[in-house]
């Protein structure tokens, strides 16, 4: 009986080999320009290393700042570091819109896609792109304040800059890892250890789980470190890290079932089996209960085992729910096209991120939903560069029974393709957060989607008249319950008023960096008497909210469960006892750069009302 060699042992010899067979093949000269540095590392080129900070940002899927600003938005992460090595909260710094669990627990949260791997946590991204492509060596991130939300590093192989698109563009994943929580909110330099690829790149992909966070994660810079000439493994290597071959296993895997996904979905022959072992004895029903647990490219493995497991497979009913967001690097147009025919009874789809720099066209799109898109009552569409007026026209008439429509940062659409969405009466849920929506356009849709019960309009910078479009919202969409007018710049008391009396169903509204709202016009106190369903209030950086106010929410809306009133100079400890003693539910309460709330009225808060989180910010 032959020896039986542990499994390391195996894999050692094996990569062994390999080493052994690149080194006979490589040239002199290409062996005598290498040198490895350490044992068990990987070797680099004697030629200089690059070190280069961001040139541009290419994209971004939300930030916390002002299309028409510099503070706090995406934009700040290109160049030299403005904050770093500082800690605290600074306007120089790149910033997302979300933190925590926050928008998770109220009224306009969304349920999750299930079948999401759990490999795939990244909630928001910002693409960057340097000016020489190099092999990478070391990305290195500068964090300033509440670190820890990084959760993704990809390079990508098209040069932003080249005259001449690639025929293929390939995502490779550096690093990855679970969100984590850091203990404080301390600057650092972030610089996990990055994998090696095979191709030079110039355009880094940050992905960002704040889920953890206590607070908005801030970022100052991107660096990255890499060299012209490809890296080559070191001969010396005498040990192998476990850890490294779980995760080219685990990254081979995604990318096998992709593949399967995008050339072996539809199997003409399988080979015969005399029987299916036990699955012959399990009812159809059971089968596809135990199959629904499983993600898209596992699915499309299995499908390939025998005929009966393909034929569950391809069932449309496993399809009735489908995120394709975690697989955005790989769905193209071949990947819809082999997916018709499974998502024919489709009700939930999510394309959020795909389809950008070519991968989606709109002829493969328009197809997809002229086959799929009767039945589709919630589609995800944030960050679809690919989208244009005709896609939003088949949308229209393809999706009769359309209930959720999300374009959030979808900023490539032209404005008079937003006219089209008004033809959707069924519509409950739209969300067009950093799109081009124009004023005609938005009350188009308004007067005919009167059934709408969340909208969002956050940093929809072309609406000229907000005064305008929250009358005709108190005129016509009476079962609106959340509202979303992030940084919008002109409303005032009178369409605060007009909103208040029509949308008494309302129980979230943010009307935060909305300067054109004054305390002293009785506004915010008339929200609180029309509006006694709220659950969240956003008044973030309104200077001019009071102890009047304050009072008024907590005499009159008790369900309260966030309120943000950052930036205020004229709320007292006084009244904040008040309202945390009438709403008992609340569980957020942001009073940042408040500056009657120190650090000492922070903790005597937090001691009476423990579950209560007060977040107080600071900048050093």
């Amino acid at each position: 009986m032959p020896p039986v060699f542990p499994m390391l042992t195996v894999l050692s010899m094996f990569y062994y080999m390999c080493l052994r067979r690149r080194a006979r093949t490589a040239t002199r000269g290409e062996m005598n320009s290498r040198r490895a540095i350490e044992s068990n590392t990987r070797a680099l080129p004697i030629n200089v290393e690059i070190v280069q900070y961001a040139k541009e940002v290419l994209d971004f899927s939300s930030h916390y700042g002002s299309e028409n600003s510099m503070s706090y938005t995406m934009w700040n992460l290109a160049g030299i570091p403005n904050v770093y090595p500082s800690s605290g909260d600074f306007t120089q710094t790149a910033v997302f819109r979300t933190y925590g669990t926050w928008w998770d627990r109220c009224p306009s949260a969304r349920l999750p896609f299930k079948r999401t791997p759990s490999t795939f946590c990244s909630q928001d991204y910002v693409e960057l792109a340097f000016e020489e492509p190099v092999y990478p060596t070391a990305v290195h991130i500068l964090e300033t304040y509440h670190p820890g939300a990084v959760v993704r590093i990809l390079a990508c192989s098209a040069n932003p800059y080249s005259q001449n698109p690639p025929a293929e563009v390939r995502w490779e994943i550096l690093w990855s890892e679970a969100p984590t929580k850091v203990n404080g909110p301390q600057a650092r330099q972030f610089t996990p250890c990055i994998k090696q690829i095979n191709f030079p790149t110039n355009l880094i992909r940050l992905e960002v789980n704040s889920s953890l966070l206590d607070y908005y994660t801030e970022l100052d810079a991107v660096v990255l470190h890499g060299v012209k000439e490809r890296p080559v493994l070191s001969l010396k290597t005498s040990m192998i890290d476990m850890n490294d071959i779980d995760e080219d296993e685990d990254e081979e895997k995604f990318a096998c079932g992709m593949d399967t996904l995008n050339k072996q979905f539809s199997i003409v022959t399988l080979r015969e089996w005399p029987t299916n072992g036990y699955f012959d004895k399990l009812p159809y029903e059971l089968i596809q209960l135990i199959l629904s647990h499983l993600t898209v490219p596992d699915l499309c493995r299995l499908a390939q085992t025998c005929k009966l497991l393909y034929q569950h497979c391809c069932d449309p009913l496993q399809y009735i729910h489908l995120s394709l967001q975690p697989y955005w690097a790989r769905i193209n147009d071949t990947s819809l096209e082999y997916l018709q025919s499974r998502c024919t009874l489709i009700q939930w789809l999510n394309l959020s991120w795909t389809g950008n720099r070519g991968a989606i066209s709109v002829s493969g799109f328009s197809r997809f939903l002229k086959v799929c898109g009767s039945e589709l009552v919630r589609l995800e569409l944030s960050c679809g560069h690919f989208l244009n007026e005709t896609c939003l026209e088949v949308i229209t008439e393809m999706c009769p029974n359309l209930q959720e429509l999300n374009l959030s940062s979808c900023d490539k659409i032209p404005p008079q393709a937003f006219n089209h969405i008004a033809k959707v009466g069924s519509l409950k849920r739209l969300i067009l957060y950093r799109t081009k929506v124009e004023q005609t356009a938005l009350l188009s849709i308004l007067n005919f989607c009167s059934e709408l019960q969340h909208l969002s309009l956050g940093s929809c910078v072309m609406i000229e008249d907000y005064d305008l479009i929250a009358s005709m919202m108190g005129a016509k969409c009476k079962k609106l319950r959340s509202l979303d007018l992030w940084r919008c710049k002109n409303i005032t008391e009178s369409g605060i008023a007009e909103l208040a009396s029509g949308c008494q169903l309302l129980e979230e509204l943010d009307l935060g960096w909305c300067p054109t709202l004054q305390s002293s016009t009785g506004c915010f106190t008339n929200l609180a008497r029309k509006l006694p369903n709220l659950q969240k209030l956003f008044l973030t950086a309104n200077r001019s909210v009071c102890d009047t106010d304050i009072e008024e929410l907590a005499a009159n809306c008790t369900h309260l469960r966030q309120l943000d009133i950052l930036g205020t100079r004229m709320v007292s400890p006084a009244s904040l006892r008040k309202l945390l003693e009438s709403c008992k539910d609340l569980s957020l309460l942001d009073v940042s750069f408040c500056s009657q709330i120190d650090n000492r009225v922070v903790l005597e808060l937090n001691a009476n009302f423990p579950n209560v989180f007060i977040k107080k910010s600071f900048t050093q």
